[in-house]
């Protein structure tokens, strides 16, 4: 069992027609939760239903809530969802709100030294307070994860590159990797090229890249290994990264070969296209189905 700490967003996602709780951090914890880990998330929600109900169902999930804040000025964070005929989604995020507020204090700072893994996004540096906080924390993590999720207009080029400059992992999905390699003014052809410039850019030599239906590429210890993805007909995509970043992580850790770790996470990935919503339960069997296949 490892110890593993994500920090970011937790919240509400608000499709047409109900909502889900979701978050790319909270969806990394829960599937890292249900491989065995020792998941704590560090984010904030607000003093109100919305947060209460949030704090209950992670409860309920089996993960530690303790280092979630409760803002008493900012709401529980809510993002409007919306899918395209394919199942693609796109969102509209609420700001301010709590979790743009996490605080420094010296139960993160020793929460983070003795974590196997610290797992932070790019969407919580939008405001300062909470860019200010992981800054601070990733000075203590030994192996820091950052999983790239852009969503317009909440990042500068500047904020993201002094991220992949702290991180000892990189997640890009391949729009993320060409649109950042293109504002550090290169443009490479091929996937391969691109990795290879951020990894001598940030000094940052672990990096993945995922390609939707088409799985995802892994530089790990300086050789690549790819997989091709599988087919599913999907529900919705989203969660689909976070449940692939999570496996990916919990694989590594656990010191699976890496050919065998992407190739587990592409098969996560795929099941939770296949399921509506963030966070379907998955089992065993369910993945070494689709992976003999």
């Amino acid at each position: 069992m490892n110890k593993i700490t994500c920090f970011g967003e937790v919240l509400w996602d608000v499709f047409p027609t109900h909502k889900k709780i979701g978050g790319a951090p909270l969806n990394v914890a829960l599937r890292l939760h249900s491989f065995q880990n020792d998941v704590t998330i560090i984010s904030s929600v607000g003093d109100d239903k919305n947060g209460k109900e949030l704090l209950h169902f992670i409860e309920e999930q089996g993960v530690y809530t303790g280092n979630i804040q409760i803002n008493k000025n900012y709401e529980t964070s809510k993002v409007a969802v919306a899918l395209d005929q394919k199942g693609a989604a796109s969102y509209t995020i609420t700001h301010p709100c709590a979790w743009d507020f996490i605080e420094i204090n010296k139960r993160l700072l020793s929460l983070v030294k003795v974590s196997d893994a610290f797992i932070f996004g790019s969407l919580v540096s939008r405001n300062k307070q909470s860019e200010t906080t992981l800054k601070k924390l990733l000075t203590l993590s030994s192996f820091a994860v950052f999983d790239v999720n852009l969503r317009p207009p909440h990042y500068t080029i500047a904020v993201l590159t002094n991220l992949m400059k702290a991180a000892h992992f990189i997640k890009f999905n391949d729009d993320e990797l060409i649109e950042i390699c293109t504002s550090l003014g290169v443009t490479l052809k091929t996937i391969e090229d691109q990795v290879q410039f951020i990894a001598s850019h940030t000094t940052t030599q672990n990096i993945c890249v995922t390609k939707g239906s088409k799985g995802a590429v892994l530089f790990y210890e300086g050789t690549f290994f790819y997989n091709d993805g599988y087919v599913v007909k999907v529900a919705d995509t989203v969660g689909s990264g976070d449940s692939f970043l999570a496996t990916l992580i919990d694989a590594l850790l656990k010191k699976v070969a890496p050919q065998k770790a992407i190739d587990t996470a592409c098969a996560v990935g795929a099941l939770v296209a296949k399921n509506k919503g963030a966070n379907p339960v998955i089992s065993e069997q369910d993945i070494e189905a689709i992976l003999i296949e």
